[in-house]
Parts: structure tokens; sequence; C-alpha cells
């Protein structure tokens, strides 16, 4: 498979790094670009653009980080704040109108109610994603 173009929404754990690695690695053997994308939430009581000063601050510095792993890696990376009211619909919209070849999420292991989780997100992702989907788990 080639890819190209490869969307990495992060949220700023461990995992982000070495998923931003692995896209890098991916998309330079196609001389191709990786789009780094971090999702803010935006609750319905508020205007979807308000501005969230310490969600914002917060997501400019993961997306500075996961920049720096592209800088090391040689490779080309845009990274985007993006305001929704719900992640996973945010980050298919946006693999859509990026016409993007694959979205690599990075998923940290969870437990919830002594089960293992993938929480609301990724299987959303999943169900709906118009390409490939990859899941790391660190």
């Amino acid at each position: 498979m080639v890819f190209k173009k490869i969307l990495v929404p992060v949220v700023g754990t461990e995992v982000d790094d070495e998923s931003m690695r692995l896209a890098c690695r991916l998309s330079k053997k196609e001389k191709g670009k990786v789009w780094a994308v971090y999702v803010v939430a935006i609750k319905r009581a508020l205007p979807l653009d308000a501005e969230i000063t310490s969600e914002s601050q917060r997501a400019e510095s993961v997306l500075d980080s996961v920049g720096a792993i592209g800088e090391e890696e040689s490779c080309e990376v845009e990274t985007d704040v993006l305001q929704a009211r719900e992640i996973g619909p945010a980050i298919i919209d946006e693999a859509v109108e990026r016409g993007v070849d694959l979205i690599l999420m990075g998923i940290k292991y969870k437990r919830s109610f002594g089960q293992f989780s993938l929480g609301s997100v990724v299987p959303y992702v999943l169900k709906n994603s118009p390409c490939p989907v990859i899941l790391y788990q660190q």
C-alpha cells in the first residue's frame, strides 16, 4: 500500500511520539505528508468558536512536540488544532477534507470496569473512516 497522505490525531500522551515516528517512516517512502491534528472538544453550552485558552495552549504544546519529531525524522508535517463538539466526527471530516490515504491513531491500553476499552473515538473512526486505519498501541 502507498501512503502519501497520513492523518495522525494526537492527544498529548507518550504514544503520540511513537505514532508520529511511524507515520513519518510510512510517508517517507513515497515522499508523502503527515498531518497531526489535536481536536479540542467544545461543550454544547459554549459556542463552537469559543476560545478555551488552557486547552488551546495544551494543543499547541502537543503539536509543537510532534512537529519536532517530524523535523527529527526529516518528514513534512503540518499541524492543526480543530474545535468540534465530537472528536470522532472531527477526525473523519478532516480525513475526508484532506483526502488522506491513512489514519494512524496511537492508543493507550485502557481498562474500563475491568475490561479492555477503546473508548468511543476509536470505534467511531474505525466504523466511519474513508481510508485504512492503523491503531498503534504502545
